[in-house]
């Protein structure tokens, strides 16, 4: 740091006018002695010339001495201004390096923090693939307790490793897939079987039986859980795949969930006991597939529920008991498909459900028992289809719709036995359309109903309807 040195103001005023004295009286005595000293005279009385001059004389010592001093003053003013200026350069000069050395803090600190993240990140991958081996460890359990800690254990940690979520969803699905033989008193089949047609099971089976069906029921109760968190839940699980492809379920509760993308897999699954519950569900995007399932007790229920964008498939799906439940609804952009599917037997209900632009298919499936109801349905623009659909048994009824602009098609279809029924239903705007349907035996009835449009029929040889086709007021 540059330093000022001077002396004090008084001491600097007085060693220049001691020196300017000294000088003036060096002057005064060469000037003198180049006179050679000359002589003054002295007179009796001081004249006034003498006396102004005199005065003028210590004007000049006063103003010399007052210029002295003003010269000391001005010097200093100058060495300060010069000495500021020095100390504003050298702080210039000392704030850029602090810049520089906080720019090489931070750029320290950053690679420190890099560092300590990456090391963290390291240390947090550990730590979540010691609990992974752990959890998948006490899902692979004899016992059925530290299996179910096992479940809990992986749903926790897909819950806290948002990038390893979709492997511990995979390995929960892939527990369900696993074999299992549901447990005899889970279905409703055993209460219509002889005692002696019921399956003998020694207490320590049964025991195993109920606890893996806790374990397998837990595994859904989990996943229904976190399909109803909000979407910007951290621990929401909306979004991401489920695959239960080939799973037997014996039960399960996905009510008020909601799929609004990722696609969830029941293909080649079995529905034989206990209620599968997808009621007050939203369908938004996501896409289920039962593709192949089969359908032999128990029962699924999608109640209440809403498609406003998903698509639902039942594509060669065998209904052969047990009943799947749309009723009350809403279709505003869904698809729900049973195409190719086989109904010997079980219920397939929409009473009571709303069709504003969803569709509903069930093209070149095959009716030999069972029952397809859309009782009280009301269809504002959504379309059923049937076509070439083949009838042979069972029973599809309409009884009660509404369509005011929606359609239902039965072209192609084979009526050799069972019975679709649109009695009493009203068309205000949409209609049916029965061309190339084929009328082999079975019945198709439009008693009573009312149409504002006349439902679209081949044209008849005799002019009379085939055997088995009932128009209104017939």
């Amino acid at each position: 740091m540059p330093e000022l040195r001077l002396w004090g103001i008084r001491r600097s005023i007085a060693l220049a006018v001691v020196a300017a004295l000294l000088l003036v009286s060096g002057l005064i005595a060469a000037a003198l002695w180049y006179a050679n000293w000359p002589g003054l005279e002295r007179g009796a009385t001081v004249t006034a010339a003498t006396l102004f001059d005199l005065l003028k004389l210590v004007f000049a010592v006063v103003a010399g001495i007052g210029g002295v001093a003003a010269l000391v003053v001005a010097y200093r003013r100058q060495r300060v201004a010069e000495h500021t200026n020095a100390l504003a350069e050298f702080a210039h000069q000392l704030a850029n390096a602090a810049d520089r050395r906080a720019e090489v803090s931070k750029v320290l600190a950053e690679a420190a923090d890099e560092r300590a993240k990456i090391e963290t990140d390291r240390n947090g991958v550990r730590l979540f693939n010691e609990r992974f081996a752990k959890a998948s460890e006490q899902l692979g359990s004899e016992k059925a307790a530290v299996r179910l800690a096992g479940v809990y254990a992986m749903a926790g940690l897909a819950d806290d490793w948002r990038t390893g979520r979709q492997t511990c969803i995979d390995v929960l699905c892939a527990y369900l897939r696993m074999p299992y033989t549901p447990l005899v008193d889970a279905t409703n089949e055993a209460l219509a079987q002889a005692d002696d047609q019921v399956p003998i099971m020694d207490a320590d089976t049964a025991r195993a039986a109920h606890e893996e069906r806790e374990v397998r029921h837990t595994v859904i109760r989990l996943v229904g859980r976190h399909l109803r968190l909000a979407e910007d839940d951290a621990t929401s699980w909306r979004g991401y795949d489920f695959d239960f492809t080939g799973a037997v379920f014996d039960g399960g509760d996905f009510s008020d969930t909601t799929f609004s993308a990722g696609e969830v897999s029941f293909r080649g699954a079995t529905f034989n006991g206990g209620r599968v519950l997808f009621e007050s569900a939203t369908f938004s995007g996501g896409r289920v597939y039962f593709n192949g399932a089969t359908f032999s007790g128990g029962g699924m229920s999608f109640r209440g529920a809403t498609f406003s964008g998903g698509d639902v498939s039942f594509l060669e799906a065998t209904f052969s008991g047990g009943e799947v439940l749309f009723d009350l609804a809403t279709f505003s952009g869904g698809k729900v498909s049973f195409d190719f599917a086989t109904f010997n037997a079980g219920r397939v209900s929409f009473v009571g459900a709303t069709f504003s632009g969803g569709e509903v298919t069930f093209g070149k499936a095959a009716f030999s028992s069972g029952r397809v109801a859309f009782d009280g349905a009301k269809f504002s623009g959504a379309e059923v289809f049937f076509d070439f659909a083949t009838f042979s048994g069972g029973r599809v009824s309409f009884v009660g719709a509404t369509f005011s602009g929606g359609w239902v098609f039965l072209g192609g279809a084979r009526f050799s036995g069972g019975e679709v029924s649109f009695q009493r239903a009203t068309f205000s705007g949409g209609n049916a359309s029965l061309s190339g349907a084929h009328f082999l035996g079975g019945r198709v009835s439009f008693n009573k109903a009312k149409f504002q449009v006349p439902p679209e029929f081949d044209v008849w040889p005799d002019g009379h309807p085939p055997d088995g086709l009932v128009l209104p007021g017939a």
